[in-house]
């Protein structure tokens, strides 16, 4: 094997690489004897084929064969006698092949850049810390009774209003045609829940029992139900009844309605969900401080492609975006070319910044246990209730989706092995605070969640949740099924809640 220099452009490396026909030629051999030992062809006792006729019969599969089979062994050699580490797979191209002669091809690829990690006990980074006060308790399980609330028959009839329930019979129909979902009997709705799609409830307050409404709407763009999506729904809706709610008074007995032993052992749940949910925000803030400090300290140049895929899997969500509206009004009005130049920027600082938290986890030897994995894919699972074995089957049954669980998890406890050794100054705030520090988070900065796999040295994988990725809540058509789970499911659930599960049903 001949291995030339064409090229050296930063990171970017290309090399000639040829391998001689005497080569190929004895590799084509020793396959055919391969072959030999168990083709069968008539005339011949098994194993005594020649190698002439074997040559004939099979010598152009075989050569196929041994082609890929060369490209491949003499690729990995010429890249580990370059003594570097490869960014992502190289691209071979074929230069000139001909049987019998010798096998040149081009052999392109980045390399990971070099860079010493930096001493974390100099990294200044800020952690926030969320204040829970009586009253977001009290509001909140204020909302946990809300949620529980019962209704009865209006003691004089009259119009509904938000708040109300409404017990109705519907039938919708798209381009006159009655589609699966859209109908129901004696379906209680709280108008103002948002429980259908926007504008149904809307119409159906002032309405009195006994009334009949035609209800228009249509159903949002990147609705769930693509067939749906944008388009018009009409809804004949007969109004059976009008329920005003009930006052629900919170105390011991509402708390022992839930199971529980008393308002104080409610209050405290509540308490330990809000508490959870805001650490998840400050988690995420903490994240992306030690992300913005890391960035601080690391200028080098990232492989270009790995900032091309990077790049070009934004790029995709932004046009996604478009398509669907959500594309914010100030990225919209900003020239294609500048947009791009900005996420090309955006690109290469995640690309840089996920090289630099491998570099941390390979060094230091930071790996997932297969118990933090099965854990991991234990909670995904649980979140697609009655279909838990179809989900883990998914995930052990595709390689890429348990890497988008292993991947995020890593880089969790990366971070925190950083925060660890970093100095770190706390700082109290107010839930109301918190949250719209996270929502500027989420606003302006680019480099969450993308899930680094620190582990192998041909790149690593990114979960996107970028800005333009939204969930869009199902509703029922007026309500749409969940959507089925894809091997590619987020490991992370997005930003986090603000409003207390029940403690019973969870919801």
């Amino acid at each position: 094997m001949q291995i030339t220099e064409l090229s050296q452009d930063g990171l970017s490396r290309q090399l000639l690489v040829t391998v001689p026909a005497g080569t190929i030629n004895d590799m084509v051999a020793a396959r055919l004897r391969e072959v030999a030992k168990t083709v069968r062809l008539p005339g011949f006792r098994p194993g005594k084929v020649p190698l002439a006729i074997l040559k004939q019969r099979y010598g152009r599969s075989v050569l196929g064969e041994v082609v890929e089979n060369a490209v491949e062994e003499t690729s990995q050699k010429a890249v580990a006698e370059q003594g570097v580490r490869t960014a992502g797979q190289p691209k071979i191209e074929l230069e000139s092949f001909e049987d019998g002669g010798d096998l040149a091809y081009k052999l392109s690829f980045d390399v990971l850049p070099e860079f010493e990690l930096i001493d974390f006990s100099g990294l200044k980074v800020e952690r926030v810390k969320p204040l829970i006060s009586e009253e977001e308790v009290d509001q909140s399980v204020a909302r946990v009774a809300e949620g529980r609330r019962d209704y009865e028959a209006l003691e004089e009839p009259r119009p509904s209003q938000t708040g109300d329930q409404v017990v109705i019979d519907f039938q919708g129909t798209v381009d006159g045609e009655a589609r699966d979902g859209m109908a129901g009997t004696d379906h209680p709705l709280a108008l103002g829940s948002g429980q259908f799609i926007p504008g149904f409830e809307d119409q159906l307050i002032g309405a009195e029992a006994g009334s009949h409404k035609t209800v228009t709407v249509t159903f949002p763009e990147g609705y769930p139900a693509e067939d749906l999506a944008g388009k018009e729904a009409v809804f004949e809706v007969d109004v059976k009844e009008v329920r005003a709610p009930k006052a629900t008074a919170v105390d011991d007995a509402f708390a022992q309605s839930l199971g529980l032993p008393d308002l104080t052992t409610l209050r405290d749940m509540v308490r330990g969900q809000l508490e959870g949910r805001y650490a998840e925000a400050a988690r995420q803030l903490l994240k992306r401080n030690v992300l913005d400090a890391l960035a601080e300290h690391y200028s080098f140049d990232a492989p270009p492609g790995m900032v091309q895929m990077e790049f070009d899997a934004i790029w995709k969500q932004v046009e996604k975006a478009r398509e669907d509206g959500s594309l914010s009004a100030d990225e919209a009005a900003q020239p294609e070319e500048d947009l791009k130049a900005e996420y090309r920027t955006i690109a290469e600082r995640r690309v840089r910044l996920g090289l630099v938290l491998a570099e941390v986890g390979r060094h230091h030897h930071i790996e997932v246990g297969q118990d933090e994995l099965s854990r991991a894919l234990q909670a995904q699972a649980a979140r697609y209730p009655g279909r838990e074995k179809e989900v883990l089957e998914l995930f052990r049954n595709n390689p890429n989706a348990i890497e988008s669980l292993r991947a995020p998890l890593l880089e969790e406890k990366v971070i925190d092995f950083i925060v660890e050794r970093a100095e770190v100054t706390d700082r109290e705030v107010t839930p109301t605070d918190l949250m719209e520090e996270t929502a500027q988070s989420h606003d302006h900065d680019h480099d969450h969640d993308h899930d680094h796999d620190h582990h192998h040295h041909h790149g690593h994988d990114h979960d996107h949740d970028h800005d333009h990725d939204h969930d869009h809540a199902g509703h029922t058509h007026a309500a749409a099924p969940a959507d089925a789970p894809d091997a590619d499911a987020a490991a992370a659930d997005g930003e986090p809640e603000t409003e207390p599960k029940d403690p019973v049903t969870g919801a």
